[in-house]
Order: structure tokens, then sequence, then C-alpha cells
């Protein structure tokens, strides 16, 4: 499985992501032009006003053919201060901590199956979401995301987006 798959670091920050492959890490800090992340800004699924003045815009859940479900959105600073982001936001698994900060504690939720579903790890234990961004959003700024999961049963067409300091949003699946 190309999602699964990491050769080393070096190559991670020079694939771009695809419905397939989130191998890159959108927001990873790197020299201009190197595989960014360009989520379609044209659709809200959900918006979550969570704490300290940081809104959460979910923009696609895309599940794909190979049996992964890739959440792509936007964490918008609209406080008028910069703000820290939490270290709950990386989740509490050691495995990540490498990682710098990270979306590692995001979650995915159907109900209907009663089944909760976390972000998908690397060969390297990494996690395939949004890595080792500034751990401060600016005043009116955003910080793009996406966070890759496996997809829920092919009947599924809701899940519940859970992050720690927001409420759970529903979103539709697409794909």
């Amino acid at each position: 499985m190309a999602a699964c798959g990491g050769d080393d670091k070096a190559d991670a920050g020079n694939k771009a992501p695809s419905s397939s492959s989130a191998a890159s890490e959108a927001g990873e800090k790197k020299p201009a032009g190197q595989g960014e992340t360009d989520a379609d800004t044209s659709k809200v699924l959900a918006t979550v006003k969570g704490a300290m003045g940081i809104d959460m815009v979910i923009h696609t859940a895309q599940r794909d053919q190979g049996g992964f479900l890739t959440l792509t959105g936007e964490l918008k600073n609209t406080s008028g201060s910069r703000v820290v982001t939490p270290v709950e936001w990386s989740g509490k698994e050691e495995a990540v901590v490498a990682t710098g900060p990270s979306l590692a504690a995001m979650t995915l939720v159907d109900s209907q199956a009663k089944k909760r579903y976390y972000v998908l790890r690397d060969t390297n234990d990494r996690p395939l979401t949004t890595t080792n961004y500034d751990s401060g959003i600016d005043a009116g700024a955003s910080l793009p995301f996406f966070a890759q999961f496996p997809a829920p049963a092919p009947t599924t067409s809701e899940v519940s987006v859970q992050f720690p300091g927001f409420s759970s949003a529903t979103i539709e699946i697409s794909g």
C-alpha cells in the first residue's frame, strides 16, 4: 500500500499527497515549492469554533479505492493575536512525539457501526496527517491540514470528526 510505505524522511517530504497516498505532510516546514497540500477550499463540509479563537474548517472527506478516507481543511485563527497550538492536538502516543507538532489526535466516529477510526501511521510510525508545523498560528492566518484514516464501510455516508478543543462535527463522505 502506497500510503503505508515510507523509505526514509528525505523521501517523505518530496511526495505530493493524493487521495491514495498522503506520505507528504501538508503544513510541514519546507522550502517553497515542495509538495504543499492544495485543498479544495470552495467546499465547506463543517466549520467548528474551538477554544482560543481557532476555527476548524473541513473542506473534503474523500474515500478512495485503496480503502482510505482523506480529510482536508484548515485551522483558522480568528482571534486578534497569535495562538500557540495545544500539545493535545498531537495525541498521547509516544511514537508521534518525534514528528513534532501534529494533528494525530484527530479521530472519526462512525456512530452507525459503532467504530472509532484513528489517523493512520506509516511504516516508520509517523502519523499520516499534517506534522512538524510552526507551533503557533498568527492572528488571521490559517494552517491547512490533511489527515488520512482507514475508510469506514462503503455503506457509511457520514462520520463525526473529533479533535481536542473542538465540538464534534458530523460530515458527509464523498467517493
